[in-house]
């Protein structure tokens, strides 16, 4: 009993330090975000400060175009995820419950696909969205988005999928429901947990997006909060306080979410992935 305790006093104080060296970046962004110009370039780092402002929040909040960042980010990342759920879904169902000649084959494909470095991309992507006459336009960083998300998405409903017996839609389709029917009455009301995290994890791949959107929005009303968020830096100098104000902005929302749906979160994600 004695070792057990001194092994869970071990892993507690581990699991302790750990969490302070993931918490402290964001403990020193949002810190940052309340000082003056002169604390946060000052030498002296003060964990605490010792007076707060809520300047470089007003700055933020005020600066030309946030708004229109703002809805640019939202439209081309709900977009996305919408659009990758629905052919997810018309993927993973196919691939989970029929039985046909190149399934492993493409479950690879699909695999790869998703390893692959999507940056690696953007030569190719840019000179197709060119000369299809893309560039520049919202629907094209929604496609960018929507192939970035589409893999992870397919692969992980493919999992839950192959978690929801088979059995259920039969006893469905014996008691009267069509083949669609029992999909729509009886898997997708048990696929909602993981159509959920799925989207949880596109949303965030999709918002936190910058490269992608540099390149191809080249009009100030069509680009995204993360390229918002590189305007606080100049050719002299940089806004250091108005970044750090900037990111917990951007953050703080995502943040606060994870907290709250975290542990189904995980369980989700663990029962997607290894089932199948």
């Amino acid at each position: 009993m004695r070792k057990s305790l001194t092994q869970r006093l071990g892993l507690g104080t581990l699991g302790v330090v750990a969490a302070l060296l993931f918490v402290f970046p964001t403990y020193w962004m949002f810190t940052s975000s309340l000082k003056t110009p002169g604390q946060v370039l000052s030498p002296d780092y003060d964990l605490v400060p010792l007076s707060v402002t809520f300047d470089n929040f007003v700055s933020a909040l005020t600066k030309p175009g946030f708004t229109t960042y703002l809805t640019n980010s939202l439209i081309v990342t709900l977009g996305a995820v919408l659009c990758s759920l629905v052919a997810g879904v018309l993927a993973a169902v196919p691939l989970s419950r029929m039985r046909f000649r190149g399934r492993k084959g493409f479950l690879l494909l699909v695999l790869i696909a998703q390893l692959a470095p999507f940056e690696a991309l953007l030569i190719p992507m840019y000179l197709l969205m060119r000369d299809a006459g893309l560039l520049n336009q919202l629907p094209s960083l929604l496609l960018v988005y929507f192939a970035a998300t589409l893999p992870f998405t397919c692969w992980m409903l493919y999992g839950f999928v192959n978690g929801i017996p088979y059995d259920l839609e039969e006893a469905a389709m014996i008691d009267g429901c069509s083949r669609a029917g029992a999909f729509r009455r009886v898997t997708l009301p048990l696929l909602a947990p993981g159509l959920v995290t799925t989207s949880v994890f596109s949303f965030i791949t999709a918002w936190n997006e910058f490269l992608f959107a540099f390149v191809f929005m080249r009009d100030q009303n069509k680009q995204t909060l993360p390229v918002w968020l590189s305007s606080f830096r100049t050719a002299f100098s940089v806004d250091w306080g108005g970044i750090m104000a900037a990111s917990v902005i951007y953050a703080v929302p995502a943040l606060v979410f994870f907290i709250i749906v975290q542990r189904k979160l995980v369980s989700n994600l663990t029962a997607g992935a290894v089932k199948g």
